[in-house]
């Protein structure tokens, strides 16, 4: 059996080279505040890959997206060992664009922090008097750069990303910026007001496109989970306080208030997080993982 070893670790994922294609493995491992924490969280991995998998499906129509298959035996053998089972999926080769491409249709966050202090996102004015978790009157699209592991990302205005682009694809930047700009709103758009008929609030989320060999902008990395998204609960959804979420605010709201743990959560709190991730996924997708 061929050995695989990967291509490119990221706090949660590994990505392993397949000649013509990849292969995404969405590990257990957990990050909060950009660090990876010692504990795994088991079946994660298989829920973000799953949940990647519904929505690609759900909005292939919208824009086409890099997901060939999440079926073990369409991957080489070594894909088809116990560790690997429902947390891979095989993928096209793109040549990914080098902006995060985040979406805000509910005001928390930093988001909130920021409008606290100048009324505005990003440098994007908002109307007065929001109060905390409040729907925005239209989502806005607020880029950043991609950091390297252990740096933070930097938002930047939606300019700044032609600039971006048109240094790493010269003559292409407005052309490419205007695009994602464009897919991503028309995603959040359509996936919110499903998300809100099954009894979830996406508060926000982040995408990220890639070209194809055609030069087509294509949806790739992970899409709508729990971790590039803040999910909550439509029951009980109440603006003017924080909400409870789909994610790792617990992880979150732990680590702030131990802060000599060491990264070291209690079995509880990872308990209760598989099972929020869990919930959500039922939710969505009516399925059980």
């Amino acid at each position: 059996m061929q050995e695989f070893k990967p291509m490119k670790e990221g706090k949660v994922r590994e990505i392993y080279d397949n000649k013509d294609s990849l292969i995404m493995v969405a590990t257990d491992r957990i990050s909060a505040f950009d660090v990876i924490l010692k504990n795994k969280v088991t079946k994660k991995g298989t829920v973000l890959t799953q949940m990647s998998k519904f929505w690609f499906d759900y909005t292939k129509d919208i824009v086409p997206n890099h997901m060939i298959s999440v079926d073990n035996k369409d991957m080489p053998e070594f894909f088809q060992q116990e560790q690997f089972i429902g947390n891979s999926m095989l993928v096209k080769k793109l040549e990914m664009l080098p902006i995060e491409c985040i979406v805000r249709g509910y005001i928390t966050g930093s988001g909130w922090a920021s409008y606290q202090k100048d009324g505005t996102v990003c440098g994007i004015q908002l109307p007065q008097g929001l109060q905390e978790c409040d729907k925005l009157p239209e989502p806005i699209y607020t880029p950043s750069t991609k950091a390297e592991i252990g740096d933070h990302d930097e938002n930047i205005s939606f300019e700044k990303s032609i600039d971006v682009l048109e240094k790493q694809f010269p003559g292409h930047g407005q052309e490419y910026a205007t695009k994602i700009k464009e897919a991503t709103l028309a995603l959040y758009k359509a996936c919110a007001d499903y998300a809100l008929s099954r009894g979830i609030i996406i508060a926000d989320t982040k995408f990220e496109f890639g070209l194809d060999e055609n030069g087509n902008v294509v949806l790739a990395d992970e899409m709508l989970t729990p971790d590039s998204s803040r999910f909550w609960p439509l029951d009980g959804y109440k603006p003017g306080q924080s909400q409870p979420s789909f994610d790792k605010q617990f992880v979150r709201d732990w680590l702030k208030a131990n802060p000599d743990s060491d990264y070291n959560l209690p079995q509880e709190i990872i308990d209760k997080t598989i099972a929020k991730y869990k919930e959500a996924y039922h939710l969505l997708t009516g399925k059980e993982i």
